[in-house]
């Protein structure tokens, strides 16, 4: 006997799920519905199947081919319109006209003994089978009343309850004879219960009812699909999981990782290559999809998760379904009921309400608030760029493809011919993106010259001795699996403001520039990078007096790329110098908070062991610095900022120091007295690059040790702050410790509070208004200044949905005092 599955239905009650995926191919368990289906018909021996195919019908095919893999035989027979339950199976008459055959759903979850059905119309010699079976709720589905016998009496479809005459409905499972076919028209819409059963009945055919015993669940709402997955991983349905069961109901199939600190409360399933952090907590009846992620924090609870989806740190999913290739970023919450679309982003701190419906490709901004479905709207992001270039989570946010499109909208804007200069850090994700964008590069006819692994300073010079602009790849600092692009200007710089908004046009109107054959780019590796550095560097940086001071240094290179620059500078500066982790670890490309103070202090204990002058610690790619004094202790970043003004400013006596109006206004008492003036700029290294560039100009910083050291450049580089810093102290002949403690303390706060996208204009005209009539400072962000001094600053996060404050008094706890006063004002306008 042969079956037909019936699989061309829009399943439009399951939107947005149904959108971009056919209803059979919903996974339940991590496994099609209808390959559920097929192999309940294999396991009865009904391996000759006809599939009916109408909506997304290549897909149906595409997935289940000739079934082979299942050890069966299908064929398709498509619609070209919707036909109804018995036009589809008519549409297939030629291959069923020989025998009598089964039809069954393809998106119904049932375990019905088959061979039981198929005895039970033998026996009674019916034209026509269908099977019952009895629920709690028949208004949505085909209610029957059969006799004594069998024989079905009366069909009502769809009844109100003050229609309902029976429990008994029909489940869309059907044994024929042939002979049914000549009551079907061809070509038209026809239902076998509202339309053939009837005339059947009519005319005294032989139409019996089979009541089946075991599970059956039509799957055709939301909650329906959740109830299904939470059946099978229960065991109330017999369907076939894949991979062991590895205590009681929680299920891991092949190649998934679950780290051990992981917290598993069954029944639930992992499907295969999934990965499961450290921390995560996934609860009952959750079902996590092939090749999902799970990081650290994340909690899920009766969530049904389809394949390739990302689900970030401290994020919280409970009851919702989420679409395949969708990305969840970190601490967002999606409610009971939700429905996610495929391939959506769901912004960092968003909260999508229960029973919301996302469709497909649809992005929620971060800090979102979402409590209505989001079905036309699809925004993407308002801008590439963020603060380190475009950055995000590797081969998550950012892919090889997206590398490819990103190079090749830089390379539109560039002229034909021109070079690129091309670098990375030391990880394997860099190189590997880092590759793509050459191909890229080379493809939009651009000259292409490689570092392959430099510090970034190394790479921004390079960039500037005769390139049009350089791309930069690193690991986000202090972030191990997110990556930034790092997009340089023809001074080495990053890319400016109008840059980015220029690559940002291209890339969204996608109008990449494609070269001819014979324009395809050349690929070239420079050599001797390093020492073109140090020896740019040493000419350009005063380091008269070190060679007589006999400093002894310790540096710690991190085990990044900083360490590459080291043999060649040291030699030629003249100091004894100790290094330590000077080896390249592709395991380690960033540091975390907790490692880079970990670090210091180890570098502390051997600077005061081997009575150095000081220890310097460098940033994996060789950009910012931070120091250890002379006794081995940490001096802190910002207060490492205020020592090295102090000693730039005492030797100079002169010029400007370009500092961000986030650093403490002692700043100003530092360069005042020594006779130099402070140039307050915006947070943005742009901004900070911009002032280093001119002429009267001596030092910059950012105080979170990134530091310009204008006479050798005019962007953060570790390695100059480094020569900078030796040079003074040897002709200083004081220690970090006395230099530091002639600086007043300072007292300056940092709080970040989270701000929807929506609000952040709201609240920022809540602070000028709220600031009356004290002073108001708008270089960036608003800054108000008491009348004692005392000031804070407000200041909207460009590519996050916060709001970061700071505040400064005289002691601590008046500018504790002031940033909760001002916290109140920003929590209250953003409510």
């Amino acid at each position: 006997m042969k079956a037909v599955v019936m699989a061309g239905g829009e399943g439009t009650r399951l939107r947005p799920m149904t959108s971009s995926m056919p209803k059979p191919l919903l996974p339940v368990a991590n496994r099609p519905i209808m390959e559920h289906v097929l192999r309940l018909l294999k396991r009865h021996g009904l391996t000759e199947t006809v599939v009916t195919v109408q909506f997304l019908a290549s897909l149906v095919k595409n997935y289940f081919g000739d079934g082979e893999e299942l050890g069966m035989e299908l064929s398709y027979a498509n619609e070209e319109k919707p036909l109804g339950t018995a036009g589809s199976v008519k549409n297939a008459e030629e291959a069923l006209k020989d025998d009598a055959f089964l039809v069954i759903s393809g998106d119904a979850l049932t375990d019905f003994d088959l061979t039981d059905l198929i005895r039970f119309h033998k026996e009674k010699g019916a034209l026509v089978t269908v099977c019952l079976t009895r629920v709690p709720n028949p208004l949505e589905f085909g209610i029957t009343i059969v006799d004594d016998e069998g024989k079905v009496e009366r069909f009502l479809e769809k009844p109100t309850w003050g229609q309902v005459f029976s429990d008994t409905v029909n489940t869309g499972i059907y044994v024929m004879e042939p002979e049914v076919f000549d009551y079907v028209r061809p070509d038209v819409p026809v239902d076998w219960s509202g339309d053939v059963f009837p005339q059947l009945m009519k005319e005294g055919k032989r139409v019996f009812g089979y009541i089946a015993e075991g599970y059956w669940e039509d799957v055709g709402t939301h909650e329906s699909y959740v109830k299904a997955q939470a059946d099978v991983l229960e065991g109330k349905v017999d369907v076939d999981l894949d991979g062991f069961e590895i205590s009681p109901g929680v299920w891991v199939a092949e190649g998934a990782e679950v780290h051990p600190d992981a917290t598993l409360r069954g029944p639930l399933y992992i499907g295969d290559y999934a990965k499961v952090e450290a921390g995560a907590e996934i609860r009952e009846h959750t079902v996590v999809g092939s090749n999902v992620v799970v990081k650290s924090g994340a909690f899920l609870h009766r969530a049904v998760v389809h394949d390739n989806v990302y689900v970030g740190q401290q994020s919280n999913l409970r009851g919702c379904v989420v679409g395949k290739n969708t990305d969840i970023m970190r601490a967002a919450r999606i409610e009971d009921g939700a429905v996610i679309g495929d391939e959506c982003l769901i912004g960092e701190e968003s909260i999508i309400q229960g029973n919301v419906r996302v469709y497909p490709f649809k992005t929620i901004e971060a800090g979102a608030f979402v409590n209505t479905s989001v079905i036309w709207e699809s925004r993407g992001q308002a801008h590439l760029f963020g603060t380190r270039g475009v950055s995000g989570i590797l081969n998550v946010e950012i892919t090889p493809e997206l590398a490819v499109r990103l190079a090749g909208a830089y390379a539109t804007t560039l002229k034909k011919g021109a070079t690129v200069t091309t670098a990375r850090d030391h990880s394997r994700g860099a190189r590997a993106l880092k590759r793509a964008v050459i191909s890229a590069l080379q493809a939009s006819a651009i000259e292409v010259r490689d570092l392959e692994n430099v510090p970034l300073p190394v790479a921004r010079q390079q960039t500037a001795r005769g390139s049009a602009g350089g791309i930069m790849i690193r690991t986000s600092p202090g972030v191990p699996d997110s990556v930034d692009i790092m997009f340089l200007d023809e001074r080495g710089a990053d890319l400016s403001q109008a840059g980015q908004r220029k690559l940002d046009r291209v890339y969204a109107r996608q109008e990449y520039r494609r070269a001819f054959p014979g324009e395809i780019g050349d690929l070239s590796f420079p050599s001797s990078v390093y020492d073109s550095y140090t020896g740019s560097l040493l000419r350009s940086v005063d380091t008269t007096g070190v060679a007589e001071a006999g400093l002894k240094v310790v540096v710690d290179a991190s085990n990044g790329s900083a360490g590459l620059v080291l043999p060649s500078l040291l030699g030629r500066l003249g100091v004894d110098a100790l290094t330590i982790n000077p080896g390249l670890d592709e395991a380690r490309p960033t540091e975390t908070a907790d490692t880079r103070r970990s670090g210091l202090v180890r570098l502390g204990e051997i600077v005061a062991s081997a009575r150095a002058a000081f220890g310097v610690r460098f940033d994996p790619v060789g950009e910012r610095i931070s120091l250890v004094d002379e006794r081995g202790r940490i001096v802190e970043d910002d207060r490492a900022l205020l020592v090295l003004l102090d000693l730039v400013a005492a030797e100079r006596r002169s010029g400007r120091v370009a500092l961000p109006v986030t650093t403490t206004r002692i700043a100003e008492q530092v360069a005042a007295y020594h006779g130099t003036q402070v140039e307050w700029t915006t947070t943005s290294p742009d901004d900070l690059t911009r002032v280093g560039r001119q002429d009267s100009t001596i030092f910059g910083g950012d105080g979170r040790g990134g530091y310009i050291i204008p006479e050798s450049s005019s962007v953060f580089d570790g390695t100059a702050a480094f020569v900078r810093l030796i040079g003074l102290v040897a002709r200083t002949q004081l220690t970090l410790s006395q230099i530091d403690a002639r600086i007043p303390r300072a007292h300056v706060l940092r709080r970040d509070l989270a701000t929807p996208w929506a609000v952040k204009g709201l609240v920022m005209r809540h602070v000028v208004e709220a600031a009356g009539d004290r002073s108001v400072d708008t270089t960036d962000g608003v800054r108000v200044v008491e009348a004692d001094g005392r000031w804070v600053m407000v200041l909207p996060d460009p590519s996050e949905a916060v709001t970061h404050l700071w505040a400064e008094g005289p002691d601590d706890a008046s500018a504790q005092a002031l940033l909760d006063e001002w916290s109140a004002v920003v929590d209250g306008a953003g409510r």
